[in-house]
């Protein structure tokens, strides 16, 4: 009898992905952990002390101001640089960066620019 192959879909890929990355990431209320969620139409992003299991910060692009000219990568840079600002005002300037299982290219890098942009460390 033939053996079967499991297909994975993409979700279950990114899941195994952000599982191996998170075995070796954790935050601090020092150095928190920069989590990242992507939709198909949104970005989310939040700073997350692990050791009390809570989250101090988050922001997404819907807070930001679209024009019908905006792309989703010049979105996610802005969501990137407004979670930067509220850092620093709290007085976090390291974070771990958790790209959440995602590659990290397109509207995920473009997020972590912002946040470099605007004075986050990782």
């Amino acid at each position: 009898m033939r053996k079967k192959i499991k297909i994975e879909t993409r979700k279950e890929k990114r899941e195994r992905r952000h599982r191996r990355v998170r075995a070796k990431i954790f935050g601090t209320e020092k150095k928190p952990r920069f989590c990242v969620f992507r939709s198909a139409s949104h970005i989310y992003a939040q700073l997350i002390d692990d050791e009390k299991g809570r989250t101090l910060i988050a922001a997404s692009d819907r807070e930001i101001k679209k024009t019908d000219k905006k792309d989703k990568k010049t979105i996610a840079g802005e969501t990137g640089k407004l979670i930067a600002e509220r850092a620093i005002k709290a007085k976090i300037e390291k974070v771990v960066f958790d790209r959440g299982g995602y590659l990290y290219h397109g509207r995920l890098k473009s997020l972590a620019d912002g946040a470099r942009e605007a004075g986050l460390k990782f």
